[in-house]
């Protein structure tokens, strides 16, 4: 869960702030340091659902932004997908609709 989680905000962060003419940003860059695997695993062991919704939904909305919004169908699939996520009330539930993010957003970077 730890590194699926690492992964969507770094795939965020990258449509956010990443430009072609740039270094590729990294899991090891310090825009990520936020965002790391072992603050997300901290967050699971506890099972703070919140802290992590709170996370993701910090990325989601640069991402989203990137996108230009929910007015944009790009930005408003993007929101489909995290109304979902949003919904999840349990560390165990949050498993599908942060795999269907991730496989979006791979898929539009």
């Amino acid at each position: 869960m730890e590194l699926l989680l690492e992964t969507v905000a770094l795939f965020c962060l990258k449509l956010a702030y990443e430009t072609e003419d740039s270094s590729p940003i990294l899991r090891d860059d310090s825009m990520m340091s936020d965002y790391e695997q072992e603050l997300f695993g901290l967050l699971v062991r506890r099972a703070d659902v919140g802290a992590i919704k709170q996370k993701v939904d910090e990325c989601l909305g640069l991402a989203s932004d990137a996108l230009g919004g929910v007015g944009k169908p790009l930005g408003r699939e993007l929101n489909k997908l995290a109304v979902v996520f949003r919904s999840a009330q349990t560390v165990e539930q949050l498993g599908a609709p942060l795999i269907a993010i991730k496989n979006y957003l791979k898929d539009i970077l």
